[in-house]
């Protein structure tokens, strides 16, 4: 099922197509079509890569304020100082390179909507102004004294981090959490609706224009993958399948590493979700199909992966090396000049897996541990070739030291 905007309007012939063959995503475009008719605001959560963007925008545009701009805002891509300007807005010479009036994206949205994306970045400081905005639709530009405009802006926020949780940390507003989800729309990820996964790889090869079909061999090796990344990440491998590959017709051996990996049984199926993530991504690393910076690391800032996942995979890197930290290095496709950074991250995020049981060849150890003894120093790391990982040296214990506080719970 295509959900879409019926009639001729203009405005409306915009809306995004969201595929919706599954009852998880019927429910999300049933939802946002209920709340499009008001100006209640909404708070979008998912993980990185399920479309929150796309529903943001079909609220807005089926909604009384189509007419009207949607503005978006990525809370996550500014420094504080930088997010208060972008949003209230700033006089001349409120600050340095402030050469003119600049009006906010709150009054560019003046009469239609506002969406904050990454919401779960702002600062405790700019919660505080997005509150009072919220309350009384007032916004002052940085560098006014005492200026006001009020503006008729919806807002719509979204997040992939749990708002929940935060408020529990302290690094939420409890009342501006209360402020935002008035109505709480989830987008469940593609794993957990997978009978949208074929409709999408239609719509993506349309787009296209590639005269490509898939055997339902490959669709069901797509529709077995976990896709971490989501939408996002199908999008991206079936437009490289569709230019890369010269066949009409693709089949599991025209597949990505990663994805014919899944098909072959190379990846057990497993029952407990971590230990599946981790298996994707190393599948994913060796393939070269992700990027260790770009990819894991990435997922595990944005929230996506956690250390037990992170642990996970390293387990797996040194037990294909025999607990070699430097040939896993480049087992995951680094450059030499970053091995020192890899081991300084994963002191850094408690992410250290002792070395020494994979080189006796009996099974990764699973009690916690000091990380102190778990890296291999000149001593231990003397072999034959002599390629077994140094000690990480003094700049990795002193990054960990910088991040013992706030580490997040496996």
């Amino acid at each position: 099922m295509r959900h879409s905007a019926a009639g001729g309007a203009a405005e409306r012939s915009r809306e995004p197509e969201v595929i919706a063959a599954s009852e998880a995503m019927a429910s999300v475009c049933a939802a946002a079509a209920r709340v499009a008719a008001s100006d209640v605001k909404v708070l979008i959560t998912g993980e990185s890569g399920v479309g929150k963007d796309l529903i943001a925008r079909v609220i807005h545009l089926r909604s009384p304020r189509a007419h009207a701009p949607l503005v978006t805002v990525n809370c996550g891509a500014f420094s504080e100082t930088l997010l208060e300007s972008e949003l209230f807005g700033h006089v001349k010479g409120s600050f340095t390179d402030a050469y003119r009036d600049k009006p906010g994206k709150l009054q560019n949205a003046d009469g239609g909507t506002v969406f904050l994306d990454e919401v779960g970045e702002m600062s405790l400081r700019m919660q505080t102004l997005l509150l009072r905005f919220l309350e009384n639709g007032e916004v002052q530009p940085v560098g006014a004294d005492g200026n006001t405009q009020h503006v008729d802006v919806r807002v719509v926020a979204a997040t992939n981090r749990d708002l929940d949780e935060l408020v529990a940390a302290g690094q939420f507003r409890q009342d501006l959490l209360y402020r935002l989800r008035v109505v709480h729309i989830r987008i469940p990820p593609l794993r957990e609706r997978r009978e949208d996964i074929r409709p999408l790889v239609e719509n993506i090869l349309a787009r296209t224009g590639r005269p490509i079909t898939f055997t339902d061999a490959a669709l069901g090796a797509l529709e077995r993958y976990r896709w971490p990344g989501n939408v996002r990440e199908l999008q991206n491998a079936i437009e490289q399948i569709a230019w890369g590959s010269a066949s009409p017709v693709i089949d599991i051996a025209h597949l990505p590493p990663s994805l014919s990996a899944v098909a072959e049984g190379r990846i057990k199926p497993a029952r407990e979700r971590r230990r599946q993530v981790a298996d994707d991504l190393f599948a994913g690393l060796i393939s070269g199909h992700f990027a260790f910076w770009d990819h894991v690391r990435k997922l595990f800032l944005d929230r996506d992966i956690t250390r037990h996942d992170i642990r996970e995979l390293v387990r797996r890197g040194l037990a294909e090396t025999y607990g070699n930290y430097r040939a896993m290095a480049k087992l995951f496709g680094l450059a030499d000049q970053d091995y020192k950074k890899l081991l300084n991250f994963l002191k850094a995020h408690d992410c250290v897996i002792d070395y020494r049981p994979f080189r006796a060849g009996s099974a990764p150890p699973r009690a916690r541990r000091s990380s102190a003894h778990l890296l291999p120093t000149p001593a231990h790391g003397a072999v034959a070739g002599g390629t077994h990982a140094p000690s990480a040296g003094a700049s990795a214990p002193a990054e960990s030291a910088r991040h013992t506080r706030g580490r997040r719970p496996a």
